[in-house]
């Protein structure tokens, strides 16, 4: 591949991943993206085929072609995952570019394979039809692959935005009725804004609480 060398996309993959993990993206904003504002480029388009390809959603406008509409309900991109790639908070967003390039690449070796026709309108992997995205995305993940680590970070952080919305503060994020909480019925805090579970996951208290923990249940 051209361009920024596979290390160094992994690296900022990595870091981004780390950043969420610690509540490192402090624009929640940052992670919405607007219908008016999608498919603007070649980049957002495939990335955006890319996440819904992942986890599927209903298409958000007329004319959506990154979005497939292979599903009814929220996805991947409803759910702000490509918007938290392009923040400018995040390592990865300049390597962007480069990433839908080597995906694109992939699309076209695939297609010119099996005689597919690409739409010259449309980045190759968008142009693809649903069930051929999601052959082609399914052999990123073969262990032979030589870029197999990229996809592999790429499909987390797009998991993150649908099934934790990784981008945002939790609390917001549901009170916001972000897509894939609110599909997953992820339950309410409690009015303090904390989660607590009355229930043992064992059906039994299988350790006593330490006298020293403090009100949060933070350990002393």
């Amino acid at each position: 591949m051209t361009g920024p060398d596979r290390r160094s996309i992994l690296k900022a993959l990595v870091t981004t991943l780390a950043g969420l993990s610690v509540g490192g993206l402090e624009t929640p904003a940052a992670a919405a993206v607007d219908a008016s504002d999608a498919s603007e480029s070649w980049t957002t388009q495939t990335l955006e085929a890319f996440a819904d390809t992942l986890i599927p959603g209903q298409r958000r406008f007329p004319g959506d072609v990154a979005v497939a509409g292979a599903v009814a309900g929220p996805g991947a991109v409803q759910a702000g995952a490509v918007g938290l790639l392009h923040s400018p908070e995040l390592p990865v967003a300049p390597l962007l570019p480069a990433i839908a390039a080597l995906l694109d690449a992939r699309a076209v070796a695939y297609a010119a394979l099996r005689l597919i026709w690409l739409p010259p309108t449309l980045p190759p992997f968008v142009g693809l039809p649903f069930s051929d995205r999601t052959a082609l995305v399914g052999g990123l993940f073969d262990p032979d692959d030589p870029d197999r680590p990229i996809w592999q970070v790429l499909s987390l952080l797009v998991g993150l935005a649908f099934d934790t919305a990784g981008q945002q503060d939790t609390v917001e994020a549901l009170g916001q009725g972000h897509p894939g909480l609110t599909w997953l019925h992820f339950p309410e805090p409690d009015p303090d804004g904390m989660w607590r579970f009355p229930d043992f996951s064992y059906g039994r208290q299988l350790a006593a609480l330490h006298p020293n923990t403090t009100a949060s249940g933070s350990p002393a």
